[in-house]
């Protein structure tokens, strides 16, 4: 079914020609990749968060999709609160062992505390 929403192109002018393709700006994400290549790091944070210290977990490289259902384990695993955006899983608290070794028993090998 083509997708053809007036709304999202507004502010569009008009083509007449008749090989034209709107571009909605949209770009394609990069395949995940193997759980054993995925370079993870494990880091604690504390700046711009009122005091607060997280978990970052960064180098994820897949969907964003993907990147969700890692951050979701993650939080469900370890108990607390988090997101997953930008690329980053944040995890509330410091729980950086217990995220390595969760990681480490599904797989991502090459994950490291820095």
């Amino acid at each position: 079914m083509k997708n053809n929403d007036w709304k999202d192109r507004l502010g569009v002018m008009y083509s007449t020609n008749p090989d034209f393709q709107y571009n909605t700006g949209d770009e394609a994400e990069e395949d995940t990749i193997l759980k054993e290549k995925q370079l993870l790091r494990i880091s604690l944070d504390k700046r711009n968060r009122g005091g607060k210290a997280v978990t970052l977990v960064t180098g994820f490289r897949g969907t964003t999709d993907d990147l969700t259902a890692l951050g979701k384990f993650l939080k469900v695993k370890c108990g607390v609160g988090g997101s997953a955006k930008d690329g980053e899983i944040i995890v509330q608290g410091d729980l950086r062992q217990k995220v390595l070794e969760i990681l480490q028993k599904e797989g991502y090998v090459k994950s490291r505390i820095i």
